[in-house]
């Protein structure tokens, strides 16, 4: 991609669209709160890369085409993701209306005690995104019958999000099936397993510490008394036909994911599978759902499309269950990918203008020792999140940004590798605006900044690489760094 700037923009002028972007979202936020993504935060991004774009022309001289295309290429970059979003939309209305999920959340507020809730989700996570590799869909399956499980059981809806994106996230770090696990080790030239065995220093204690902070929180918390659990479960088998077999939906997920085929391939077929099932299981909520305006079949027809790409509620006299069983289809996912376009044309201009560059430059300047470089480069990740609000564009960024750096400083390639990932991959879904957290606000129904706080895992993985490169604990370098060995510095 063509970027040629006839002037280097300076640092504050770089930092005038971020200025300009972080400030409207904090009034915006403030006046509209969790309806800010209905539109308002939208006009705000377009608002700063209007911003970054008047600055660029006018007072670098880059030409409108180079903008342009740079904006168009983000886009490109994410149109997969826009698919998958749509798909998971539509599947999480089929596994509602079908009664998978009340079905899983039936046998399991009955399984799973309230006191090692947190815990065990955390873990469950854990587990089926190691073996998926996919925290999208580990959050759009599993994570929404947790949430389910957990509201039922009494806890917040902070903390309930908070275990399943904790979870989640441990295995898009560390999974070899994990597209961002793949890039980071691609972009730093690391070998793929040797990347992960190297994130264990990190990714194992920072897990470990997050799953005792939620199994204290599980015993400090204040459960639902059973009787209102029992009273939630009767409601469900009274508004659903809960059967075991419906089980056979999520099984064939899983055999799908095992059999690794591609996300969108297995999220069409889990969403006709959940359509199917709703044909067999709960042809009366289909009627429900179509009104009373068409009668047999067609009825069951019109309720099978609304319930893939409008919004859907039962009405079951339980406030709990009518709230928990609203679903938006892939309607529901619009404002998301309206969001995430306008993002991706922030993140085009940033980077078309030279602007993000001269920022992350700041980033290079600091990196003199060892604790300092891996510093840097974590923050430099959380910074990229933010800024082109899209995981693998900072991924990328961060890896071509600082290899030659950690090269010469004579540190091994898997340093930078797992920094990018404790940095990058696991704060993108805390960032209201980026890609990953606006999808899992979206399929959670939960705010960014309402979970936030209780992502342990997310928030302890950056501390821990930076704690273990202050320890130096197995890291190590090449014997030949003539420029330090003859100045005597320290790495630390």
């Amino acid at each position: 991609m063509e970027n040629n700037p006839q002037k280097t923009p300076s640092l504050f002028l770089s930092l005038t669209p971020v200025a300009t972007l972080t400030g409207l979202l904090a009034v915006t936020i403030r006046l509209f709160g969790s309806d800010a993504l209905s539109g308002a935060s939208q006009l705000v991004l377009l608002t700063a890369s209007a911003v970054c774009c008047l600055l660029a022309m006018t007072c670098c001289g880059v030409r409108w085409k180079n903008i342009e295309t740079a904006i168009v290429h983000n886009i490109t970059s994410v149109s997969s993701a826009l698919l998958i979003l749509l798909l998971v939309g539509a599947l999480s209305g089929s596994w509602m209306v079908s009664g998978v999920i009340p079905t899983l959340i039936y046998y399991g507020v009955q399984i799973i005690h309230p006191d090692f809730f947190l815990a065990s989700t955390c873990v469950i996570c854990a587990f089926v995104s190691l073996m998926t590799g996919s925290s999208w869909t580990t959050v759009a399956t599993l994570g929404i019958a947790l949430a389910g499980i957990g509201k039922v059981q009494g806890f917040s809806e902070g903390w309930i999000a908070g275990a399943i994106i904790s979870g989640a996230y441990f295995g898009d770090k560390i999974s070899p099936l994990s597209d961002t696990t793949i890039l980071a080790s691609s972009v730093t030239g690391t070998p793929l397993f040797r990347h992960i065995r190297y994130m264990l220093i990190t990714t194992i204690p920072s897990l470990t510490l997050a799953i005792l902070i939620y199994l204290v929180a599980g015993f400090s918390s204040t459960s639902a008394p059973s009787a209102d659990i029992d009273q939630f479960t009767s409601a469900l088998a009274q508004a659903y036909h809960i059967s075991p077999w419906l089980l056979l939906v999520p099984l064939l997920t899983g055999v799908l994911i095992g059999r690794k085929a591609p996300p969108v391939i297995t999220l069409f077929v889990s969403m006709m599978a959940g359509g199917v099932a709703a044909l067999v299981f709960q042809p009366d909520i289909l009627r429900q759902i179509a009104g009373t305006e068409t009668s047999g079949a067609a009825s069951i027809y019109k309720g099978l499309l609304q319930s893939f790409y409008g919004q859907t509620q039962m009405h079951t006299g339980n406030g709990t269950l009518d709230g928990l069983t609203v679903t938006r289809g892939m309607a529901g996912m619009l404002n998301t990918i309206w969001l995430i376009i306008c993002a991706m044309c922030f993140g085009g201009t940033m980077t078309a203008s030279g602007m993000l560059t001269v920022i992350t430059s700041v980033f290079l300047r600091c990196m003199k020792r060892r604790t300092s470089m891996v510093a840097s480069t974590v923050f430099s990740g959380v910074f990229l999140n933010v800024c082109t609000a899209d995981q693998y564009l900072s991924i990328i960024l961060s890896g071509n940004m600082f290899k030659d750096v950690f090269r010469k400083k004579g540190y091994e390639s898997c340093l930078l590798s797992r920094t990018i990932e404790d940095g990058t991959t696991v704060t993108s879904p805390l960032i209201p605006w980026n890609t990953c957290g606006m999808t899992q606000s979206t399929v959670l129904h939960i705010d960014t900044l309402t979970y936030l706080p209780y992502c342990f895992f997310n928030l302890l993985s950056p501390l821990m690489t930076i704690l273990v490169a202050m320890t130096g604990y197995r890291i190590k370098r090449h014997e030949l760094v003539v420029s330090e060995i003859a100045t005597g510095n320290s790495v630390i």
